[in-house]
This record gives structure tokens, sequence and C-alpha cells, in this order.
């Protein structure tokens, strides 16, 4: 995939991901949990659809049927091209789970009876939804690593721009749904906060009004720390991705070392800027303490970027070495 289209994806899952956080806040009822989507809408859909007329009944069965049985269908599409593996069994999982998950979804007071109250419907609105896609991700993971045990250089390479293509996926997912929820639901709490003094106080709490705006202003910059992580790590998985170009034409070319040395120093560099964002950010609110109605101290430790700043650095002396290795063999020889 050229980057730019794969850049173009990303623009376009980031836009989707504030759009359904948008939809969460202002329509509770229809984009209850992330986790849900798509099923809890598709359970309304055929809910309406079924109360609509007989006509109406019918075609939602069918409607209902196509959506739990399609994991079969492509079983079957499997069986036809190769032969099955144990794996693949997880797609008859996968359609039996639908069958009851999407029943789940059209009958939604069967929820609340066996979470014990429509108050946690939605919460098991989204256990439901993780089970079908704790089932498809364990299909994913198996198959890759079926494929990862069987195959070449040149596909192993192929499959591990997949991986970290989707690894893109997730930082995005985590930047603009996950971390931007937070976000929305830490400006919605603040505000009913507001509204709850100012109905106490009246008049006479005008004069804090100050606090929440500066309320406002550290929440959008913990948000901005929070997210420096992931935000660095998509940058980071596209040098990735280019070092893998090169080392596909030539693993012991200049290219290929100017490419790890600009990742070992791109991690570093990242690693250095989110320990100061965190310090920055907890002196600024201890400088603040005073115009705050809210303090979220967090002490950061990035394991996960410690580990991938040592991956670069070890995979970069390792590539340096064999590239001078390699110069020395062809002087000799």
């Amino acid at each position: 995939m050229k980057r730019r289209v794969f850049v173009g994806i990303l623009c376009v899952e980031a836009l989707a991901c504030v759009l359904f956080c948008i939809l969460q806040t202002s329509f509770d009822g229809v984009f209850s949990a992330a986790m849900a989507f798509p099923f809890e809408q598709i359970g309304m859909g055929l809910r309406a659809l079924s109360l609509s007329s007989g006509l109406g009944n019918a075609a939602a069965i069918v409607v209902y049927g196509a959506a739990s049985l399609w994991p079969i269908v492509v079983l079957l599409i499997l069986r036809k091209r190769r032969k099955l593996c144990a794996e693949d069994g997880l797609l008859a999982l996968l359609s039996a789970v639908l069958f009851a998950i999407l029943y789940f979804m059209i009958n939604p007071g069967l929820i609340s009876l066996w979470t014990g109250g429509a108050a946690l419907q939605s919460v098991g609105k989204a256990v439901l939804g993780a089970m079908v896609y704790s089932v498809l991700c364990g299909y994913f993971i198996l198959r890759v690593l079926r494929l990862f045990s069987g195959g070449g250089t040149e596909e192993l390479f192929r499959y591990m721009s997949v991986m970290l293509s989707l690894l893109n996926v997730l930082f995005v997912y985590l930047v603009f749904g996950a971390c931007f929820s937070d976000l929305l639901d830490s400006i919605g709490l603040l505000r009913a906060g507001n509204v709850g003094i100012e109905y106490f106080l009246g008049a006479d709490y005008m004069g804090n009004e100050h606090l929440f705006g500066a309320s406002f202003i550290f929440l959008v910059l913990q948000f901005i720390v929070n997210t420096l992580p992931y935000v660095f790590s998509i940058f980071i998985v596209f040098a990735a991705l280019r070092l893998l170009d090169e080392m596909r034409i030539d693993r012991y070319s200049d290219e290929t070392v100017a490419a790890t040395e600009q990742i070992s120093r791109f991690c570093k560099a990242a690693l250095v800027a989110m320990v100061l964002a965190n310090i920055g950010f907890n002196l600024l609110q201890l400088l603040f303490a005073k115009s705050l109605s809210v303090i979220n101290s967090s002490v950061q430790i990035p394991v996960f970027s410690i580990t991938f700043v040592l991956v670069a650095l070890l995979v970069s002396r390792l590539v340096a070495e064999n590239k001078q290795l390699k110069d020395d063999n062809d002087m000799f020889i």
C-alpha cells in the first residue's frame, strides 16, 4: 500500500473516531459504547424493521440470519481454496456468537435482566460486543502466527509491514477514540459540577467562574500529554516501515543503516519529550493549583516506549555491524 493512501486511511479513521465520540456524547441511547459498535446499531435497526410490519419482520429475520452466518460462508470459501486449519474453527464459533449477540441487541430488555438493571445496559452491550471482537482477534492472531511460521523471508517482510500498519491503526484509535472520549467525559463532568455549584451558590459564585476556564485548558493539556506516546509511536512506525522497505532492497546498504539510525534518534528524542511533557504538566498544575477546580497529577512510566527505544538501538547497532562486516569481507575478497 502506498504511504499516502495509508495516511489518508488513518485520517479517515481519526475523523470517524472523533465523530463517534461526539455522537456517543450527544446520543447516548444509540451509541452507548465503542465495543458495542456496530452490533448495537444493527440490533436497533432490525428491531425497528421487525416492528414495522409483517413484511418488515420477515426482512429483519433474513438480515439477522445473513449478519450471523457470514463467518460460515467465509469458512466454506476457505475450504474450497485450501485445507482448513485448527484456528478456522473459530469462524464457526464466531457465527454462533453473532447469533446470540445480535439477538440480545435486538431485545435489549434481556440485557437489562442479565446485568440486573437498565442502568447497566450499556455495560452489558459493551461486554457482548467485546466477545465478538475477542473471537475475531483470536482468529486473526492464530492465523498470523501460522503464516509467520511457514513464510519465507520476503513473506515475513510483507507480514511485518501489515502488522506495523495495523499497529498504527490502533494508535490512531487510542488518540482520537479512547483518549478523546476520556477528554469529552472529563469536560462533561466538569460542566456538571459547574452547574451544581452555580445552583447552590448563585450569584456569589460568579467571581470564581474563571476556575473552570483554567480547568478546561488543563484538561486539554492533559489530553495532549496522555496522547504523546501514541502520537510519537505513529511516527516511529512510519520510520520502521521505511526501514523495512530499505531492508527488502538491500539489508547492507547505506540507506538501511541511515534508516535504523533515524529510528534510534527519533525514539530517544520522543522518550525525552514524553518525560519532559509529563514533568512540565505536573509543575504547571502545581503553579496554578489555586486556579483549578480539578487536579489530575500523573506519573508516566513509558515501559513500552523504553522497550521500543532499546529494540531500535539494538537493531541499528546490528545493522551497522553487519554492514561493516560485509564491507570488510568484500575488501578481503
